[in-house]
């Protein structure tokens, strides 16, 4: 059955946070640790006092979990890498501000389904970048997953390193939800960033992958060890982006004593917990708004061949605004295999027609 968010009702529901007024702090701050050089430590007392982007209950994890903290660095750049790449064609393209501790700016103010995209992504970053330092034995609190163990119903051996995905999803629980459950759950936003952080831990959970090695006589195969390991984060990438195309509209609504998100639509099913939600649409994305973050679409790079493709010159450009233009480009060419072991290419120019928006 679907399952909805609730909570217990205290006092009245909060407007919705403007773009222009900000609350003092946002839960995904703590991407800021992508813009710190690898020079500066991320654990011990006195630094993390230091990281701003933390909340001070994120500060608290920080210093009694000090060597999972380059792991959650890694993951703020995991983040920011997979979100450019999966919106490379979008109108917002994961574009950052050139500096401060709100890495994708105000836009991830308000609850649209780009912030809804961004919470998910974050916590399932997490657990990965944490799970994959156990299953390289980086961390003394964890390792490998040595539950998995006996014959599974295919007739393998369970055997290997499995990864210990339970204690990075545990983790990402304790530092990515934190600022959520410090602010109480009786609001719209708290509960909407807390069912995507979710959503982006099973992303991973519901794509686990088998490994396995074979043993026998020149590779016969008459034994199968076998182990779990997580998706690809590209894959991740890819389900959550999914899931944002197909994102619930939701608002907080009143059931007896307690509160739910529910469809804001009535004819539509009640998300799932593997779905993506948000509260409020998502501004065009087409003018420049610094303030918030927004860079427009003017001088960006479009599909002029496609009109229906998401990097369509019409779609990014909003409207028939565009421009082509011809740009001469570098190369490799009459690639050749050299014994042994190169491959040696020769740098040819080609002339190549591109589109951009108009500025």
């Amino acid at each position: 059955m679907p399952t909805v968010s609730t909570v217990t009702l205290s006092g009245t529901t909060p407007p919705p946070v403007a773009m222009g007024n900000p609350p003092h702090h946002m839960a995904t701050n703590w991407l800021s640790l992508a813009r710190l050089p690898r020079s500066r430590p991320v654990s011990g007392a006195a630094p993390c006092a230091r990281l701003r982007g933390l909340t001070p209950g994120q500060v608290g994890v920080c210093r009694s979990r000090g060597e999972v903290m380059e792991s959650v660095r890694k993951a703020a750049e995991m983040v920011i890498e997979e979100c450019q790449h999966q919106f490379r064609n979008r109108r917002w393209n994961c574009s950052t501000t050139p500096h401060g501790i709100n890495v994708f700016g105000r836009v991830m103010n308000q609850g649209t389904r780009e912030a809804a995209f961004v919470h998910a992504l974050s916590s399932a970053a997490v657990a990965v970048a944490v799970t994959r330092a156990c299953t390289r034995g980086e961390l003394e609190r964890c390792g490998c997953d040595r539950k998995v163990r006996g014959i599974s119903p295919e007739g393998f051996q369970w055997s290997g390193c499995s990864d210990n995905l339970s204690y990075g999803v545990a983790f990402s629980q304790t530092f990515v939800d934190e600022p959520e459950r410090a602010k109480g759950m009786s609001a719209g936003r708290p509960l909407m960033n807390l069912h995507n952080n979710e959503a982006g831990r099973k992303a991973i959970l519901h794509n686990m992958q088998v490994e396995c090695k074979c043993h026998g006589v020149s590779g016969s195969c008459e034994l199968r060890t076998c182990w779990k390991v997580m998706p690809p984060f590209r894959r991740v990438g890819v389900v959550l982006k999914e899931r944002f195309d197909g994102a619930t509209e939701v608002r907080l609504t009143r059931i007896g004593s307690r509160t739910a998100l529910l469809p804001r639509d009535p004819q539509v099913k009640p998300p799932a917990a593997r779905d993506l939600v948000y509260l409020a649409p998502s501004p065009d994305f087409c003018n420049l708004d610094p303030d918030n973050g927004i860079p427009g679409t003017a001088g960006r790079r479009c599909n002029g061949t496609s009109r229906l493709a998401p990097d369509g010159c019409e779609l990014v450009c909003c409207g028939p605004g565009y421009r082509a233009g011809r740009a001469e480009v570098v190369q490799r060419c009459s690639c050749k295999f050299s014994w042994c072991c190169s491959v040696r290419c020769q740098q040819c120019k080609n002339t190549v027609t591109i589109h951009t928006c108009r500025v």
